[in-house]
């Protein structure tokens, strides 16, 4: 009796621990079935929302945080409400399945994701006219090249797909052999699975609510704020919350929606950190270097000129990002290496899964998740010659069409470029199977020009490893993971280029560094080319110095994090996220900060519930002040105007302002 109730409470064990034995009476749909006209639908209209989204961040400050939970928890939302009403007319002939929102995030996060790695606000904007034209005695030595629809569209659809062909081949050595984590991959398919649970899909319900709220209450102020932005510097964006001295050099909070929830996605380090960066920069240096004025640099020079402050601000900053990316691409390089043998010679002496005498319920259930996952993932194979030829393929076309989009690109270049390619890819693909760290724009500026093909590339190869990861876990079938990949990347290669075209037009000065949309690292990526060309001898005086000193300490502080380890290391900032604000200023800093203090607080207080519904309103923030962006630009386009200004002024200023106005 004993023996028989204790065979049953392992048995128990076991059901609770597995996930699959919670979908065992679930069919899964083929590899066909999961490609439904319904999620590509949903998809469509989400990688709308979230390329306006993806490309404001990319225009403001260039951080992006990771929008996987939010591809994945809308996807749910929208095909689910799809289905329950056809459901209610009797004519629903397929059910809503966890592979279906599989598919349905990986369209969004595809299409997404070309937003940011399509270079709109670093590299295509860093060649046009607007970037060079900051620069003095630019017209004697570049040229450059304006963004236009069709080029941009053209060059997308050239070089966006080549990193899908690449590591495909590679996806059972990553998954299955080496059994890479892939963080964001393995999160996502967690949180998909438990969507598609009962008890998951009341969380997820009450996880809409709160992002619905919040997505309402952040459209809703944006338009409200939109009323008091009728001339420059107007509006709550120019509130001079700490002062007007602080305000000069950008230390205010400019109540933006987006950053808050930024702030309550990204880690506190990384908040803390750009904060600490911008209190160096705008608090310390540029007032130290102001008062250098005429001795340093020219008193009259343009405040836009690199020969003036804005020379100290865009290559410090350049130093410290080039500093951090050195070191962490060469600790990645020297972690994969060491670790890819290891991989190699532990998947050649054992391919087998140890048998375990009395094995616990968590390795019963592990082993029949493992076994159920790897049959479905190796059952729908993708051709090994149709991966080649496809890159191929892609690669001849790209080689005969990019010189022609850009003149000075000669076809031997793209050649060596795309030889090599591949093998970064893997590179990337594997470090982020064990780190979940993105160097596809550290790889870009180590490059200078190739970064428009290399960092799509590489970009694209790593995201489909993620979702490789999370159909494993999901068991969506891989073609089903291409196949979604490749439409997500098509739509990018469309949605992206209109929506960046929508900033373009109207916001005339889009990329100057007192816009709303100052693209930092349009100039960053400028002004890196300008270096290779023109050397240290564009650089203002004792710029150079200072640009060894911030190059140097990015590498200490670095080492310093690492030999403390994860658990000791938590107050040394992330000098890449330091290096943000010397060039964009510290204003969206405090903004990330209020998000963090908040999500900080509220953990403090119910960590349980923070932790399930933070991301839900810090994504409902973001995607409502996201949408309002797309008809704040149709009005300008428009010419619509708004009809107040609110701003401030000192009380001298006043003071000259009401005599001026006196009758």
């Amino acid at each position: 009796m004993e023996s028989g109730k204790e065979e049953k409470k392992e048995e128990a064990e076991e059901e609770e621990l597995s996930v699959e034995w919670k979908f065992e009476e679930e069919e899964v749909p083929s590899w066909r079935k999961q490609l439904t006209i319904r999620a590509f639908g949903v998809s469509f209209l989400l990688s709308v929302m979230f390329c306006v989204i993806v490309m404001k961040l990319d225009l403001t400050t260039g951080i992006i945080p990771s929008l996987n939970v939010s591809a994945g928890l809308l996807g749910f939302f929208f095909v689910k409400t799809w289905t329950k009403v056809i459901a209610k007319s009797g004519l629903l002939r397929q059910p809503f399945t966890r592979q279906e929102n599989t598919v349905v995030q990986t369209c969004v996060v595809a299409s997404s994701g070309i937003a940011f790695s399509g270079g709109f606000g670093s590299y295509l904007l860093g060649m046009s006219q607007r970037i060079a034209q900051q620069s003095e005695h630019t017209k004697d030595v570049f040229h450059y090249k304006n963004p236009a629809l069709g080029w941009m569209i053209g060059f997308l659809f050239v070089v966006s797909f080549l990193g899908l062909f690449s590591v495909v081949p590679l996806r059972k050595i990553m998954i299955i052999d080496f059994k890479l984590t892939y963080p964001t991959g393995t999160a996502t398919a967690h949180l998909i699975n438990c969507f598609h649970t009962p008890e998951g899909a009341k969380i997820a319900k009450k996880q809409l609510r709160e992002l619905g709220k919040f997505f309402s209450f952040s459209i809703l102020w944006g338009f409200f704020q939109w009323f008091f932005t009728a001339g420059k510097d107007c509006g709550f964006a120019s509130f001079p919350t700490f002062g007007l001295k602080a305000y000069k050099y950008k230390f205010y909070f400019d109540f933006s929606t987006t950053y808050v929830g930024v702030g309550m996605i990204c880690p506190h380090i990384v908040n803390v950190s750009v904060l600490v960066g911008g209190i160096l920069s705008g608090g310390i240096m540029w007032p130290l270097i102001e008062n250098k004025k005429g001795d340093w640099y020219p008193a009259d020079i343009s405040p836009s000129s690199l020969q003036g402050l804005q020379g100290y601000k865009v290559f410090i900053g350049i130093s410290m990002i080039l500093g951090d990316g050195l070191y962490n691409f060469f600790k990645v390089l020297s972690q994969t290496l060491p670790c890819l043998f290891f991989k190699f010679h532990e998947r050649n002496a054992n391919m087998q899964i140890p048998v375990v005498e009395n094995p616990s319920p968590s390795i019963k259930a592990q082993s029949y998740d493992d076994q159920r996952r790897t049959q479905l993932f190796l059952n729908d194979r993708i051709p090994n010659w149709l991966t080649i030829g496809g890159y191929v393929t892609i690669a001849t076309i790209s080689t005969a069409t990019l010189p022609h989009i850009f003149h000075y690109l000669k076809w031997y270049h793209i050649i060596v470029i795309y030889t090599f390619a591949p093998t970064i890819a893997f590179c990337k693909a594997f470090g982020s199977g064990l780190t979940d760290w993105s160097l596809a724009p550290t790889y870009g500026k180590l490059a200078i020009f190739t970064i428009g093909v290399m960092m799509n590339i590489v970009s694209s190869a790593s995201d489909l490893m993620q979702d490789f990861k999370t159909g494993h876990l999901t068991l969506a079938s891989p073609r089903s993971m291409f196949v979604s990949q490749i439409i997500g990347t098509a739509m990018g290669c469309v949605i992206s280029p209109c929506v960046f075209w929508i900033f373009y037009k109207a916001f005339p000065h889009l990329g100057n560094p007192t816009s709303e949309y100052p693209a930092p690292f349009a100039t960053v990526y400028y002004n890196m080319a300008k270096l290779g060309v023109e050397g240290f001898s564009a650089l203002p005086k004792n710029c150079l110095k200072l640009c060894y000193a911030f190059f140097a300490a990015a590498i200490l502080i670095n080492l310093i994090r690492d030999c403390l380890g994860k658990k000791r290391s938590w107050f040394i900032p992330l000098p890449i996220a330091m290096a943000i604000p010397f060039y964009s200023g510290p204003d969206f800093a405090i903004d990330m900060c209020v998000g963090s203090l908040i999500l900080y607080t509220w953990q403090k207080v119910n960590k349980a519930k923070a932790d399930a519904f933070g991301p839900a309103v810090a994504s409902g923030l973001i995607c409502g002040d996201g949408m309002w962006t797309l008809p704040s630009s149709v009005l300008a386009l428009a010419g619509v105007k708004p009809p107040i200004c609110m701003k401030f002024i000192s009380r001298a200023t006043n003071r000259k302002v009401d005599k001026f106005l006196e009758p």
